[in-house]
């Protein structure tokens, strides 16, 4: 019997049997269509989470020793470059999770080897992609192009400079150890994806204190630290798919043959991850101007409104790490009970997948709430008046953190039930269709509305009012694909 057919076998198992040979790879696989569906979750979502903390982290880690080592200005370059590096993981995200959401369809399918050509298409991309932000790195006025675009004042320029050109020259690292990982997860091993993302962010975080504060390296020494972490993960990502016994999936020379129809599915599968970091992308470069205006007409400057804004959205974007990953782990249960039709599992697992995400983020909410002055002093801030400022806009445009879980976990649904264009429009909602006009028309709304308020404060609360309307955009698609899957669940039997 050949793996395929095993698979096939496997997939035939009426839900709540044991199948009647399954061991090694192809029971790992199938077992995502008869094991406890909390179990699994709590499997797959745990090591899922703490990989997508690690991924936040080497942004975090950056900021905090170059804000104490270099002060404002270090802080101000890594905001300054901070929309190049959400595409930089948009763009891993954008063949990692497609391919991944491809794999786990093509799995729950029976079709192992069409689940192992998109492993090696990813791979593929990854080169690709590499060699295009290479290039453009290489390339001044192109780099000065997204200098200019993101904002960087004279003074922060020649710094963002050194660090951007620095991790464009290394994308490839973050583009195979973040995105190929994730295919690790759905061959049933989430401890061992973890294990890669982990092995990365230790071998950065000393790599960061060894340059940064011991060789006085600067923000070069950060940069060359995370591609240091990175590789350390690339290494064990690799190692899994070419030398470890017994996995569901192999990297093969001949799967990385590029196959256009292939590579045309990843990336519909994949935009919807990429466009929630290339919104972030848009986000921050709108909110970087802004920053720099109105951060110049009030008496905190615009290098200090940089640095202080700046270090408010990375606690964002790591905030909302936990709810991806959450939304990453539920991807290949979702895809192999739906590509099996088993359609009771797909919603058992889609609300509880919420459930996790919601009790996560009202943790987190919490957090914030209670220790803001810990967390803004944590970055190296230490003038109070731009203390009390951070503190202030970090409550206001955390109001609604409690209930974006639902919303991410709803959009990343229907990725993974293959459904892009739905997810891609719910994924817009809050970063584009609704944040960017709003960072647009506060500044001039808001001041009139209330005298005390400014500008620069009208910025930080627009994300809160996106927020609300992106998750009540979710929750009407959510209640709509509830009833189609009923009325599929109706015609199965």
């Amino acid at each position: 019997m050949t793996d395929k057919d095993e698979i096939r076998q496997h997939i035939k198992v009426k839900e709540g049997q044991r199948p009647a040979a399954s061991e090694g790879a192809s029971e790992r696989v199938a077992r995502m269509g008869t094991a406890s569906v909390p179990k699994l979750i709590i499997e797959f979502a745990v090591p899922s989470i703490v990989g997508m903390v690690v991924n936040g982290s080497y942004n975090l880690i950056d900021s905090i020793f170059l804000g104490h080592a270099v002060g404002e200005i270090g802080l101000s370059a890594v905001t300054v470059a901070n929309p190049i590096m959400i595409v930089f993981m948009a763009l891993a995200m954008l063949v990692g999770n497609g391919g991944n959401a491809l794999a786990a369809l093509r799995l729950g399918q029976g079709d192992r080897a069409a689940a192992e050509r998109s492993l090696g298409n990813v791979v593929t991309l990854s080169i690709i992609l590499w060699l295009l932000v290479a290039f453009a790195a290489a390339n001044p006025v192109l780099l000065d192009m997204l200098l200019t675009a993101s904002s960087a004042t004279d003074e922060v320029r020649p710094y963002a400079r050194t660090f951007i050109q620095i991790l464009c020259f290394g994308f490839v690292l973050q583009s195979i150890g973040m995105g190929v990982n994730n295919f690790i997860r759905t061959c049933g091993a989430p401890n061992r994806a973890l294990g890669t993302m982990v092995v990365g962010l230790v071998a950065a975080t000393a790599f960061n204190y060894w340059f940064v504060i011991l060789l006085g390296w600067g923000v070069a020494g950060s940069a060359l630290a995370t591609l240091a972490g990175q590789a350390c993960s690339v290494v064990a990502v690799l190692w899994y798919f070419l030398f470890t016994k017994g996995v569901a999936l192999r990297l093969h020379l001949r799967c990385m043959v590029p196959a256009p129809r292939i590579m045309g599915t990843i990336l519909a599968f994949g935009f919807p991850s990429f466009a929630i970091q290339a919104g972030m992308a848009v986000v921050n470069f709108v909110l970087n101007y802004q920053l720099a205006f109105y951060g110049a007409l009030s008496p905190i400057g615009a290098v200090d409104a940089l640095a202080s804004i700046g270090v408010i959205n990375r606690i964002g974007m790591f905030s909302v790490m936990p709810l991806i990953g959450t939304a990453v782990a539920l991807q290949p249960l979702l895809g192999y009970n739906y590509g099996a039709k088993n359609v009771k599992r797909v919603r058992q697992t889609l609300w509880l997948g919420i459930a996790l995400a919601t009790a996560i983020a009202v943790v987190e909410w919490g957090l914030i709430m209670l220790f803001p002055e810990a967390i803004v002093a944590a970055f190296g801030i230490t003038h109070e008046a731009l203390v009390t400022f951070t503190v202030f806009a970090l409550k206001v445009q955390f109001l609604m953190l409690p209930f974006v879980g639902f919303q991410i976990v709803g959009a990343n649904y229907f990725q993974a039930t293959g459904q892009p264009a739905k997810s891609i429009f719910l994924t817009l909602t809050r970063q584009i269709l609704f944040l960017v006009p709003l960072l647009l028309v506060m500044p001039s709304i808001l001041p009139q509305m209330d005298p005390a308020l400014t500008g620069l404060d009208a910025l930080y609360y627009a994300a809160p009012i996106a927020d609300f309307l992106s998750i009540f955009t979710t929750a009407l698609f959510i209640v709509w694909e509830m009833r189609r899957l009923r009325r599929m669940e109706a015609d199965l039997l």
